[in-house]
């Protein structure tokens, strides 16, 4: 089965349910991963600086994560490296865990509704998603190809627009919209992201289907984008 595929068929009788010691029993296997995921972290740490790269990782152990994201077949949709291979499915690469949890736990509870995510959450456990977070947390920053500047895009990301209490992207979102230590359960790494991933969640934002953002900021930054202004930052921030 393709890329993907089979998650169009999964419902919650069909999923395939991961042995809760499974990751556990494969020891030869963890030693070597083990030794590589740490080395690979080290470097992470080396470009990011380790207090940034502990916060974006949080409490979660990445190298029982690398397991249980490839046991919950997250890897298969999203990368296992975090970055996905399918424009419409978001990169999780480098984005905070804090976040990744936070999106998961309304997966779960229903706050946040997809056909899919909503019946792969389902049974995760608190550890469960602090793992996963943290294993896609502490790979490099997804990356996007650098496309030209667009004027209005780089100024509604940098400045905002006052007239219409519309606070500037980077605010939140950070230089390059790589995040911020400072409330990066609430707002996420968005530069580098994939763009049509990025166009479907501004418009759901923006038509109220996606309702799980604090005090529905989102909602109102996405409404007050007019069509044109909508499809420029999509542009300008997948290539971030």
């Amino acid at each position: 089965m393709g890329f993907c595929r089979w998650l169009f068929a999964v419902t919650p009788e069909t999923k395939p349910r991961r042995a809760r010691a499974h990751w556990r029993r494969r020891s030869p296997w963890l030693a070597v991963s083990t030794f590589a995921l740490l080395a690979s972290a080290k470097t992470v740490f080396a470009e990011q600086g380790d207090a940034l790269s502990l916060q974006r990782i949080g409490s979660g152990d990445p190298v029982a994560g690398k397991q249980k994201s490839a046991d919950e077949r997250c890897q298969e949709c999203h990368g296992e490296d975090g970055n996905s291979g399918d424009v419409r499915i978001p990169s999780h690469a480098g984005q905070y865990a804090g976040y990744l949890v936070k999106q998961l736990s309304d997966f779960k509870s229903g706050a946040r509704n997809h056909e899919i995510m909503s019946v792969m959450a389902a049974d995760l456990t608190q550890e469960d998603m602090a793992d996963i977070a943290a294993y896609f947390a502490s790979q490099n920053v997804m990356r996007g190809d650098r496309i030209a500047d667009n004027p209005l895009a780089k100024n509604l990301f940098v400045n905002g627009d006052a007239a219409r209490d519309l606070p500037a992207c980077a605010s939140c979102h950070g230089e390059n919209g790589k995040g911020k230590i400072a409330d990066n359960v609430i707002y996420p790494v968005i530069g580098g992201q994939r763009r049509v991933y990025l166009r479907s969640q501004l418009t759901n934002w923006k038509l109220g289907e996606r309702k799980n953002s604090p005090e529905a900021v989102m909602n109102k930054v996405a409404k007050s984008l007019n069509d044109d202004e909508l499809n420029a930052l999509v542009e300008y921030l997948s290539g971030l």
